[in-house]
């Protein structure tokens, strides 16, 4: 039977709801508490400034000349204060108000923009759902016809695993995009089996790029993520050593339990960190140099930085315990699930 594929929310109900709405109404009333705040602060120079002035020609009086038939007109020095108190709070009122039009009207470009991006990203998403429907489905027809346990029913198996996984980023996608995700209740996970998993899965890939991968689980470890995500930040993390090891070498990938954490190491046999700090290699758009003569795959430094997303989702941390001429250990480490 076909793996059923969760259903896309109602047209209408995306359209109508707008999840950047509060957002940008939120981003319109910074700006204009900050234009509020600064005019506030210069009125309040303005004030003093006045008033110590008023005060020092109190202290100071000059009587103005006698002129017969010549009027002459005296301020009470508190009415005259009062009056400058209450202008320069019309002043700050005006100026909030002002910069509420100001703000709003500087962001709905930016509120356009974010809305043409969500759209595309909703349209795209379930775009694709229905061919990797298709996929999955032709995948379980050519298994019926393969050998139980055969080499191509083993190969089968693992093209609809990696086509589960697709599927499920398409999901999360579109449901991101949507913002109607609902919070999910994770179950505890095994970190070491679905390491072991991801690790299976690169297999093909290493041996192509004439690299040894090897996984070593130290037992079950639980931890409470999301499996999808969790197989993809050890993919990731994986396919980064891939692309700075030459042929040749060799990447390990390690799963246990230590104290309250469950540690997933990805060690491999590269020339290490080199042409940028290790403590920015999980920052978005940031890449390394790969192996010495070799162009390797494209990198966009966009990998260790999701990696990084889906740690801290998780209440874990990823980092590089190590770095050198023989080699890099990249560590992901999540809280283990209470018993």
């Amino acid at each position: 039977m076909t793996a059923p594929v969760p259903s896309a929310p109602h047209t209408s109900a995306v359209a109508s709801a707008d999840p950047d709405r509060e957002i940008l109404r939120r981003a319109s009333l910074k700006v204009a508490l900050r234009i509020s705040a600064g005019v506030a602060a210069l009125v309040l120079i303005l004030l003093a400034a006045a008033t110590a002035f008023l005060m020092y020609k109190l202290a100071h009086p000059v009587q103005p000349a006698s002129a017969p038939g010549k009027p002459y007109t005296y301020l009470d020095s508190r009415d005259l204060i009062e009056g400058m108190i209450l202008a320069g709070l019309a002043g700050v009122v005006l100026a909030g108000v002002v910069g509420w039009l100001s703000a709003r009207s500087a962001i709905r470009p930016l509120g356009e923009a974010l809305a043409r991006q969500r759209r595309f990203v909703q349209d795209a998403s379930h775009e694709l759902r229905t061919p990797l429907a298709i996929l999955d489905t032709r995948i379980q027809l050519a298994q019926r016809k393969a050998e139980p346990a055969s080499e191509s029913s083993l190969a089968l198996a693992k093209i609809r695993e990696d086509a589960s996984t697709l599927t499920g980023i398409v999901n999360e996608l579109l449901l991101a995009a949507t913002a109607s995700a609902p919070v999910p209740v994770l179950e505890p996970v095994d970190v070491a089996l679905a390491a072991e998993s991801a690790a299976g899965s690169l297999q093909d890939l290493a041996r192509q790029q004439g690299v040894r991968l090897t996984f070593d689980g130290g037992g079950p470890a639980l931890v409470r993520i999301d499996p999808s995500s969790f197989r993809r930040a050890v993919l990731a993390l994986a396919d980064n050593a891939l692309g700075h090891t030459p042929a040749g070498g060799s990447i390990t990938i390690t799963a246990s339990a230590e104290g309250s954490r469950a540690l997933v190491r990805v060690t491999d046999t590269g020339s290490g960190i080199s042409g940028v700090d290790p403590d920015r290699i999980f920052d978005r758009f940031v890449r390394a140099g790969g192996p010495a003569g070799s162009e390797g795959r494209r990198s966009f430094g966009i990998g260790l930085a999701l990696v990084r997303e889906i740690a801290s989702a998780a209440g874990g941390t990823v980092k590089v315990a190590r770095t050198g001429p023989d080699g890099t250990t990249m560590e992901l480490s999540l809280p283990l699930a209470p018993a």
